[in-house]
């Protein structure tokens, strides 16, 4: 069996893509769209995307049931790591020098400002209840009613 592995990654990224633009996030492929979407006021919940595992069985799906709440962020969006390469870079120097950079990870800033992290080491192995779970306790916190 001959697998093209460009072709391959193409449709792993396609099917990750396609997976958060379904859940409601904004897709941010340029460094300028990250600075823009940055500046929102309110709420903005950053999913730091990845092709790895847990990424498609417990992040993604943590970052779509999350959002089906009573408080929930203003804005959703996406970078995706090794694929925006400059989209990613940037979001990562904009949540700041103590961030650790990790994916899939997801930030919550609240008027541009970081106020709450979920690494990857609170992704990879634990299921994807837990990971929406931490994630709501930060809408509880930081967020408003919808």
């Amino acid at each position: 069996m001959n697998m093209d592995y460009d072709l391959f990654m193409r449709e792993i990224t396609t099917t990750a893509r396609n997976e958060m633009e379904a859940a409601g996030y904004e897709q941010l492929q340029t460094p300028e769209a990250v600075v823009e979407a940055f500046q929102r006021p309110g709420t903005t919940l950053v999913m730091v995307n990845s092709v790895c595992g847990c990424a498609g069985g417990i992040a993604r799906p943590a970052a779509a049931y999350s959002v089906h709440y009573d408080k929930r962020p203003d804005h959703l969006v996406t970078v995706f790591a090794g694929q925006d390469k400059e989209a990613t870079a940037e979001a990562r120097y904009l949540f700041g020098e103590d961030h650790i950079p990790s994916s899939p990870s997801f930030v919550l800033l609240k008027d541009g400002q970081v106020v709450a992290e979920v690494g990857r080491y609170e992704i990879e192995g634990h299921d994807p209840s837990s990971v929406v779970a931490n994630l709501q306790g930060h809408f509880d916190e930081h967020c408003e009613e919808m």
